[in-house]
């Protein structure tokens, strides 16, 4: 079994100004919340640099954004932790709005430099990336979706869509809270077009969030968008291979998604 994370120590709650006792774990997320802010690990400091200092200044239209918090002496980083913003809400099955939202938080973020940690990235989620865009090989375990990889893999041709930053894990990081404008949390960087963040979120509504299979459809108007869809669903059935929790039960959402992604390839 796996060790329980550690809330965050004192210190670092008083350096980033979170003088709370108790430090909430946040219920789905390695996270605790401090009063009105936010602790969560860092595992990489430059990235997590990085995405405070994008989130700083990032003015996306009509989102909230969780605005990181500095430390009393200026850092984004203390300690292997970093802090934002509360930001009021919870994920619900608004699978449109959070495609939509997307589309909007990527025009923002269109004109931002490829971070250089990107290159550096060697996780699971770096190689699926890699896998599902046909630059590098890798053999995944056959009944954790290797199978169902290869077979699709085959169907994929070149696309004109142009690669900027982007949020490649949308699904689940969308807070909604009544009428307000959607929340963003954290910033999980890709150098990818955003036709692809927007399909990875319609895989992801499809596999694991109950989404209507029309959405796929609904969104047939974004460029070379079938095949945007099938390099998000190998990248999720690449992940899922290589994911040490995963198993032939845990497929299951990802091979429905696949029939209805098939359908328009």
């Amino acid at each position: 079994m796996s060790a329980t994370p550690e809330p965050p120590p004192p210190h670092v709650c008083a350096a980033f100004g979170a003088r709370v006792e108790e430090p909430e774990a946040l219920e789905g997320a390695v996270a605790w919340r401090c009063g009105e802010i936010v602790l969560k690990p860092a595992a990489n400091t430059a990235e997590a640099a990085w995405v405070a200092q994008t989130l700083d200044v990032l003015e996306p239209d009509d989102i909230r954004v969780s605005r990181p918090v500095r430390s009393t002496d200026g850092r984004w980083v203390v300690s292997g932790w970093s802090a934002s913003r509360d930001v009021m809400g919870r994920p619900e099955p608004r699978h449109d709005e959070v495609v939509a939202m997307s589309l909007r938080l990527h025009a923002a973020s269109r004109y931002l430099s490829r971070p250089r940690f990107l290159q550096l990235r060697q996780d699971i989620y770096a190689l699926a990336d890699r896998m599902a865009w046909g630059e590098e090989e890798y053999v995944l375990p056959q009944e954790k979706g290797g199978r169902l990889y290869d077979v699709l893999a085959g169907s994929r041709r070149p696309v004109q869509l142009q690669p900027q930053v982007v949020h490649g894990d949308l699904f689940g990081n969308v807070l909604f809270a009544g009428d307000a404008s959607p929340g963003v949390i954290d910033f999980n960087a890709y150098w990818r077009p955003a036709e692809w963040a927007a399909a990875v979120v319609v895989v992801d509504s499809l596999a694991w969030g109950g989404a209507d299979p029309a959405i796929v459809e609904r969104w047939s108007h974004l460029t070379d968008w079938p095949q945007a869809l099938l390099r998000a669903l190998l990248f999720r059935l690449a992940v899922h291979s290589l994911h040490p929790r995963s198993s032939a039960k845990t497929l299951t959402g990802l091979e429905r998604a696949s029939q209805m992604v098939l359908e328009v390839l």
